[in-house]
């Protein structure tokens, strides 16, 4: 994992065409805007929240996997969960079944206890998502509720962590 470069805005375009990738942002791939959009928000996120996400590469030859990380998005719903981080991640097709996206989050998790406040971190998961669903599982997420956010969505939460000694 790394922080985001411009010339990743390309293959992450691409990765974000994908059928098996976009058919849980909605029915139409994602355009180049709000790609862009994306991308400047997660730099944007780590100036203005100390946190953001980060773009995940292929060890062996660069190239970009998809991102994970922790954000604030300050979505159009309640209840309103912008001051604490929302976890997300997005990878590309050819990753999905094989752990990367687990390893990766398991990560940013890691480093978000090593380094900010003990805090809730949440996610919202489109409903039919369950390899999204089994993730959050493993990662220690709990479903709150049910929402219409763009179809049919899941609200999630992590619990605050507990400090450890000596930090």
């Amino acid at each position: 994992m790394r922080g985001w470069r411009r010339e990743d805005f390309r293959p992450y375009h691409a990765i974000l065409q994908h059928p098996d990738v976009h058919r849980y942002f909605g029915p139409e791939p994602m355009g180049q805007e709000e790609c862009w959009r994306r991308i400047c928000a997660a730099i944007g996120n780590w100036e203005l929240n100390g946190f953001g996400t980060m773009a995940v590469e292929a060890r062996d030859d660069g190239r970009l996997l998809g991102n994970v990380g922790l954000f604030t998005a300050w979505r159009d719903f309640d209840p309103q969960f912008g001051d604490e981080p929302e976890m997300g991640w997005i990878m590309a097709a050819e990753t999905h079944g094989t752990g990367m996206a687990r390893e990766a989050c398991e990560a940013v998790l890691a480093w978000a206890e090593a380094t900010l406040e003990p805090t809730p971190i949440w996610a919202i998961i489109s409903d039919g998502n369950a390899p999204s669903f089994g993730l959050a599982r493993k990662l220690g997420f709990n479903a709150l509720h049910n929402i219409d956010y763009h179809g049919p969505t899941t609200v999630l939460q992590r619990p605050a962590w507990t400090p450890k000694a000596n930090q």
